[in-house]
């Protein structure tokens, strides 16, 4: 290969390079001024965002995406600057013939990422808050643009796509500042419903966590096989789930304590089970009968016995051989 036409070529480039060196360095600092820009626009936004409280995470995701907004017209700038023959709207075009591939590609990203800006703007729950999504409950720990991350009740991390959250059913349990709890409790059959009531409700008024208003309520809704169910309702505040559970725990406790101070049943599962003669002599016969029928004058012929009359009219000898 010819060296002098080899040196004449770099001479070129760097001829040409010297050429374009004021754009670059032009370019370079429109770029940088763009980037600075973005950061501050980003601050701004986290600052603002750090003031409402309410609207933290609305801040958090709009400052981020004008800052690359910012980020990516600096960079069209540049690129014009440097290159004066080079002109935004070819890229615009450009990216206009492959938004369907990048659509099609990027689905899902696009999918949450949309729904995580509606999540932000709507707030159906903030960070904080416990809430239950299909299988999974626990406490909001980030929301962010493509995904919701809660932390379970036993210490584990759950990253949940926000397109779920925003198509399925979401149960907010710290929505409100109260939150009602119930319980099943069984009497006696023979048990006085209204002795029961009353001392339930009276008890129970005098647990730690449970409020006055709303009152709390006892109700009857099943009289079973073996007991009568109590249904038993209070107000919890705050409505976090360990405060809820210790209150329900204490109230638990008193109402048992309660209704054996009081002298009322709490049944075990009951299965009553009827006894009666199964012999040839007496099966049938319902006035000999121990339990489970009822006791009569009649006294008719055992079954066991007809049958018995029956056989022996068939089989020659048998009565010769039960005799008189």
């Amino acid at each position: 290969m010819d060296i002098s036409a080899l040196w004449a070529k770099l001479q070129a480039m760097f001829d040409r390079a010297l050429v374009l060196l004021p754009n670059l360095v032009l370019g370079a600092l429109v770029f940088v001024l763009f980037l600075f820009a973005g950061k501050g626009v980003r601050a701004l936004g986290i600052r603002i965002a750090s003031r409402a409280r309410k609207h933290r995470n609305v801040g958090l995701v709009l400052g981020g995406l004008f800052q690359w907004a910012l980020v990516l017209l600096g960079l069209l700038v540049a690129l014009s600057v440097i290159v004066p023959s080079f002109k935004a709207s070819n890229l615009i075009e450009l990216l206009g013939i492959g938004t369907v591939a990048v659509g099609f590609a990027f689905r899902d990203i696009l999918q949450n990422f949309f729904a995580g800006l509606l999540l932000l703007l709507t707030e159906p729950f903030r960070i904080g808050d416990q809430i239950v999504v299909g299988e999974h409950e626990g406490t909001v720990q980030a929301i962010e643009s493509r995904a919701t991350t809660i932390q379970t009740y036993d210490g584990r991390r759950v990253v949940i796509p926000n397109t779920i959250l925003f198509t399925q059913a979401v149960t907010v349990n710290t929505a409100n500042e109260k939150r009602r709890s119930g319980y099943d409790v069984g009497i006696g059959v023979g048990d006085d419903i209204e002795e029961a009531r009353s001392a339930i409700l009276r008890t129970i008024l005098g647990v730690e966590g449970v409020l006055a208003d709303p009152a709390p309520q006892v109700l009857v809704v099943e009289l079973a096989d073996y007991s009568v169910k109590l249904r038993v309702w209070w107000w919890t505040e705050p409505p976090q789930r360990m405060q809820v559970l210790q209150v329900q725990s204490r109230v638990l406790q008193t109402i048992k304590q309660t209704l054996i101070e009081c002298g009322i049943d709490l049944p075990y599962p009951t299965q009553q089970i009827l006894f009666h003669d199964q012999t040839e002599e007496t099966d049938g016969d319902r006035s000999r009968q121990r339990e489970g029928w009822p006791a009569g004058t009649r006294k008719p012929v055992p079954k066991a016995t007809r049958i018995g009359e029956a056989l022996r009219g068939l089989v020659p000898g048998a009565a010769a051989e039960r005799g008189p």
